[in-house]
């Protein structure tokens, strides 16, 4: 990469799920620093510390623990980036989860506990990083969430997660209406299917690479880079006069199914 090209440059950004090497979170935190951008990191919880620690020692960024279900301690880890930072210009959401027995049934069977712990976990906790973050970000800035083709349509095998995503998309479109007063924009990311931990958990899901791939235009799957390219584009300067979007990074699948 061109050193000298870093348009994020003196851009500070927290980013919230890295799970391990192989996250969005982590592909996204990667190409951000790339091209100049100062970031903070978080993750779940101490066991998931063990992988994420090399990864925020490789970008020197501050890395935090944190269960976004704990309102305590999503404040404490907005007010401590945003302090270790200087601020915040942007903050990528980059979590999704739902109980395994409502994740593997039916949308019809699914419990109305398991329901609402992964609304809370999966969507709210971005409405509640957007009222967290606003605060520090004086001079405007960017929400980047990560959604999927399944909260548009009805994807098999991805279930429950479906109607959550649906709702998250929603929320981007209503925080965009909400924030930009302030100047700040509001955006979702829909990926292709990449090999996450937590893509892991859907039943089937190397049947759904597999569909993914044959058929995508570009047939094959997106990288962890490609995404990030996205999101560092949406938290850049050339995307000031955007807001309320659902970005796909998809190889195409989309416009052909």
């Amino acid at each position: 990469m061109n050193t000298a090209f870093r348009p994020l440059a003196g851009r500070r950004g927290l980013i919230v799920g890295v799970a391990n090497e192989h996250s969005i979170a982590w592909g996204c935190a990667r190409r951000a620093h790339g091209l100049g951008a100062e970031l903070a990191l978080s993750c779940l919880n101490a066991k998931a510390v063990t992988y994420t620690a090399p990864l925020a020692e490789q970008l020197g960024a501050p890395l935090f623990t944190c269960d976004v279900s704990d309102a305590t301690a999503m404040q404490a880890m907005v007010d401590s980036a945003a302090r270790q930072l200087g601020g915040l210009d942007f903050v990528v959401h980059s979590i999704a989860w739902a109980p395994h027995d409502d994740l593997h049934g039916r949308v019809a069977d699914s419990s109305a506990d398991g329901f609402a712990r992964a609304m809370q976990i999966s969507c709210h906790s971005f409405a509640a990083l957007a009222r967290l973050a606003e605060p520090h970000m004086r001079e405007g800035g960017t929400l980047v969430t990560m959604s999927y083709l399944g909260a548009e349509e009805a994807v098999p095998h991805y279930g429950l997660m479906g109607p959550v995503k649906a709702a998250l998309e929603s929320m981007v479109r209503y925080l965009a209406l909400e924030l930009g007063p302030a100047g700040i924009r509001v955006h979702a990311v829909s990926p292709g299917p990449v090999p996450t931990r937590a893509a892991s958990g859907l039943p089937e899901f190397d049947s759904l690479m597999a569909s993914a791939r044959a058929q995508a235009p570009l047939r094959r799957l997106v990288t962890l880079d490609e995404i990030g390219d996205c999101v560092a584009f949406l938290v850049g300067p050339g995307a000031t006069g955007m807001t309320g979007q659902t970005l796909f990074v998809d190889a195409g699948v989309h416009a052909v199914r």
